[in-house]
């Protein structure tokens, strides 16, 4: 622990000199430019993306029910506010690039960090995938592979202008999504077409099933899972101490709100049944609604959302790889950092680089699917890592961890079978580049020792 509480204070020393200068003081380390509004709206974007225009007809058929539905998404809310609580203390106490990799790795040990680094870049990777085909898909269905590529290679030039730049384009993302879903959820309610016994069950008076309700959960949590990109950038916030907490909460509380007042409006309009059955649900509800002259409108919505959210994920994945490279588990060059933008630019090329392959070739729903399993991987590490904080760190109530932890591995295995075993698989392949790795070192070390 005394070695832990080392690296805590002297990457906070290294911080506050950074923020006095305003750049870097120590080459290779990035710009704390990040105030609280930038760092709040950077989570809206990662949050409030394609997984509301997408998530919510898969989740009504796993659920099947209304009832289940709702119960679903409250359920995702909680696993999702058990995460971020654990990842805002977290990140208070270690302000710097690279997330629950960072924690495991701080507070388990470098194995756990490097699982959860391993499987929050392939869960987000496929996320990044599953979003730029959403672009795709509410864009140009007939060319959605193509529109996908060039909405990564678009977005990820973005990103290295710089991280600021990122959160002002995220901003007005925001905005605009906001707005959308605020017309959709007012021409939905405000319709005759409106039912509210829709809510309850499914059209044969089914119950709320279980294994239904923590599958959906599962898929909902994709929607939510962008609630600590703002830990992720801890490296780039101003104050991150008190930054941090309260823009994860607050981030969480607004999409929270959002969510749940599209998912009334849809299943009120288009029921259960429906919902379960439609390609774009929130363009369906509105047509239900008789507000057909909204569809242009949500899909120029959707693409928005979705790209709004690919940005952060950029944005994220690659500061993760870049704490990674730092350490050793991934080539060096991915830890370089520009020094006129203060951005990691070498990082960043490849993230974009393997996400365009992966738009180009991958299938929406198995993308999102490999997604969610990663990043409940990722945020079980979190909690695990926050069990181990004492009092005067900022530990949270025992029950957030734990809840936390049991949570995320809950809906992890609920996920669709192909979804846990492909993620299963891809977690054994980043074990075993690890323990390689180790091996390689070992044998050079006894090596030179020897000589």
């Amino acid at each position: 622990m005394g070695r832990t509480a080392g690296r805590a204070r002297g990457a906070g020393d290294t911080m506050t000199g950074m923020d006095a200068a305003g750049a870097p003081s120590v080459p290779g380390r990035l710009v704390r430019r990040l105030g609280p509004g930038d760092a709040v709206m950077i989570g809206l974007g990662a949050m409030i993306g394609a997984g509301v225009f997408t998530a919510f007809a898969p989740a009504a058929r796993a659920a099947g029910s209304g009832a289940g539905l709702l119960v679903a998404l409250g359920l995702a809310a909680v696993v999702a506010y058990c995460n971020a609580t654990s990842s805002a203390r977290l990140a208070a106490r270690y302000p710097t690039s690279g997330g629950s990799y960072v924690y495991g790795r701080e507070r388990l040990g470098e194995l756990w960090g490097y699982l959860a680094g391993w499987a929050f870049v392939v869960g987000k990777t496929a996320s990044c995938a599953a979003m730029a085909l959403t672009v795709g898909e509410y864009a140009w269905p007939a060319h959605r592979h193509a529109v996908a590529v060039v909405a990564v290679v678009a977005l990820t030039a973005a990103n290295l202008a710089g991280v600021h730049r990122s959160a002002l384009l995220t901003r007005l993302i925001v905005a605009v999504v906001l707005a959308v879903l605020a017309a959709v959820v007012v021409a939905c309610l405000a319709s005759g077409a409106a039912d509210p016994g829709r809510l309850a069950t499914d059209a044969d008076g089914g119950a709320v099933r279980a294994g239904g309700v923590l599958r959906a959960g599962g898929l909902l949590f994709f929607a939510f899972a962008g609630y600590a990109r703002v830990a992720t950038l801890g490296e780039e916030v101003r104050d991150p101490a008190r930054t941090i907490p309260r823009a994860v909460a607050t981030a969480l509380t607004i999409t929270l709100v959002v969510y749940l007042l599209v998912a009334v409006a849809v299943l009120a309009v288009l029921g259960p049944q429906r919902l379960a059955a439609a390609g774009a649900p929130l363009a369906d509800a509105v047509r239900a609604a008789g507000a057909g002259g909204l569809d242009g409108v949500v899909r120029v919505g959707a693409v928005l959302a979705a790209a709004g959210s690919l940005l952060a994920l950029i944005l994220g994945v690659s500061r993760t790889t870049l704490a990674m490279a730092r350490d050793g588990h991934l080539p060096a060059t991915l830890a370089a950092v520009a020094p006129r933008v203060g951005v990691p630019h070498h990082a960043e090329l490849a993230v974009g680089a393997v996400v365009a392959v992966l738009a180009g070739l991958a299938d929406l729903r198995a993308a999102i699917g490999l997604s969610s399993f990663g990043v409940l991987v990722y945020y079980a590490v979190a909690n695990a890592s926050a069990w181990t904080l004492r009092a005067e760190e900022g530990r949270p109530a025992r029950v957030v961890p734990a809840a936390g932890l049991v949570g995320c591995a809950l809906l992890a295995f609920a996920l669709p079978v192909p979804a846990v075993l492909g993620g299963l698989g891809l977690l054994a392949v980043g074990l075993a580049i690890h323990g390689l790795r180790r091996l390689a070192r070992r044998r050079a070390t006894g090596a030179r020792r020897g000589s």
